[in-house]
């Protein structure tokens, strides 16, 4: 038997065994939900173009079967619709930009030129994690701020010693 709650709900042949992982959820209480999440942003940061629709059937699932998440956490509130946007956001990176053009190394930024924080960078990441860094900054972007999802096309790298 399959413990990770997010793999149980993807394999989940009938409404029982979604009625036994919700009991199972609820009894585990935090910990099991917080599996139940990092499975899902597990899957969200490997979603591949022909899983979009099938990530998208889980998650409603998982908002059904679980629709009040900040009774686990109250920091859990929101967070099938945050989910939700990340999914609907990396999805459209995914259709703008296409598979031959995916390869390579990528880097997310995030800045705001008005004021004295500094810029925020991640280098050095697949497209797929870029894409999924780029989903999960985008919802929460205040007033200036912009963000970046770029690919590196020549670099030079110095370690020191």
């Amino acid at each position: 038997m399959v413990n990770n709650p997010w793999v149980r709900l993807a394999q989940a042949e009938s409404e029982q065994e979604l009625v036994e992982l919700q009991n199972d959820v609820r009894a585990g209480g935090y910990s099991a939900f917080h599996l139940l999440l990092e499975g899902c942003k597990r899957s969200l940061k490997e979603m591949q173009d022909d899983e979009v629709e099938q990530l998208q059937r889980q998650l409603a699932t998982a908002r059904r079967l679980f629709p009040d998440p900040g009774a686990f956490s109250p920091s859990w509130l929101h967070i099938w619709t945050e989910l939700e946007q990340m999914l609907a956001i990396k999805s459209r990176i995914m259709r703008t930009i296409s598979k031959e053009n995916r390869d390579g190394e990528w880097q997310v930024i995030l800045d705001n030129p008005y004021t004295i924080h500094e810029v925020v960078c991640h280098p050095g990441l697949s497209f797929g994690e870029a894409a999924y860094l780029y989903s999960y900054f985008r919802p929460g972007l205040e007033k200036n701020e912009y963000l970046r999802l770029q690919k590196i096309q020549t670099m030079v790298t110095d370690v020191g010693s």
